[in-house]
C-alpha cells in the first residue's frame, strides 16, 4: 500500500439511538413551554453570557433534543442565569426555568 501523506477521518455521524433522551423527556414534564421554542435566536442575541463566552441557548436545546449529555453540561456551565432571555422571548418560553431544571437534573 502506498502512503500518500494523508488519512481518512473517522465517521462523524451521530447515532441517535445510542444517545440518552431522558433529559428532553424530563424537561417536557417540568416545563411545558419547552416545546414552544421556535429557535428564533432572540434569546441568544440578548444573552449576557454570550458576550463573554460562546454560550448559545439554541445550541443547548439542540443538544437536549439530541441527548448529548456531556455537551449539555459544558454549555450549562456558561450560563449566568441573568434572565434576559426570558424577557425577550416572543413565544414566552420560560428559558430560565428550563436552565434551572437542567441544572437540577445534572445536580449543579
Amino acid at each position: 500500500m502506498i502512503n500518500f501523506g494523508y488519512t481518512l477521518p473517522s465517521d462523524r455521524q451521530i447515532v441517535y439511538d445510542k444517545n440518552n433522551r431522558e433529559t428532553a423527556t424530563f424537561l417536557r414534564s417540568k416545563e411545558p413551554t419547552f416545546n414552544s421554542c421556535i429557535q428564533c435566536g432572540t434569546c441568544t442575541a440578548t444573552c449576557s453570557a454570550a458576550c463573554f463566552t460562546d454560550f448559545n441557548f439554541r445550541k443547548l436545546l439542540l443538544l437536549v433534543n439530541r441527548g448529548e449529555t456531556f455537551e449539555i453540561i459544558q454549555e450549562l456551565q456558561k450560563c449566568m442565569l441573568c434572565g434576559k432571555c426570558l424577557l425577550v422571548c416572543p413565544r414566552n418560553v420560560n428559558t430560565r426555568n428550563i436552565l434551572l431544571n437542567l441544572r437540577l437534573y445534572y445536580a449543579f
